[in-house]
């Protein structure tokens, strides 16, 4: 399973603009081949700044997701709202059952 936490720091003029195209990527991407979950968490601490938590089945998933037309098209995108690069990190894990009490 791969992970990805992808970090955005939106201009505040640009915010609605910026969820707005987001949304579009959010969809696209849940519905792809390989994807376990893909959500947008607001930082409380940190005015206009988001992060996508993204969780795939493999490596090939997260490489057909960069591949894919809406995601390159965010990608393109993605300046006009943004006020700093994008911060990726990318984790391996396997999901654990955590005892009750």
């Amino acid at each position: 399973m791969i992970i990805i936490h992808a970090t955005f720091h939106v201009n505040p003029a640009k915010n609605e603009d910026f969820m707005r195209e987001i949304q579009t990527l959010i969809s696209a991407s849940r519905e792809e081949d390989g994807n376990i979950s893909y959500s947008l968490y607001k930082d409380t601490e940190k005015e206009s700044s988001y992060t996508m938590v993204e969780v795939w089945k493999d490596p090939n998933a997260v490489g057909f997701h960069n591949q894919s037309a809406h995601f390159q098209a965010f990608v393109a995108k993605a300046p006009e709202y943004l006020s700093a690069p994008t911060e990726i990190k990318a984790y391996t894990g396997e999901p654990m059952e955590i005892p009750a009490g």
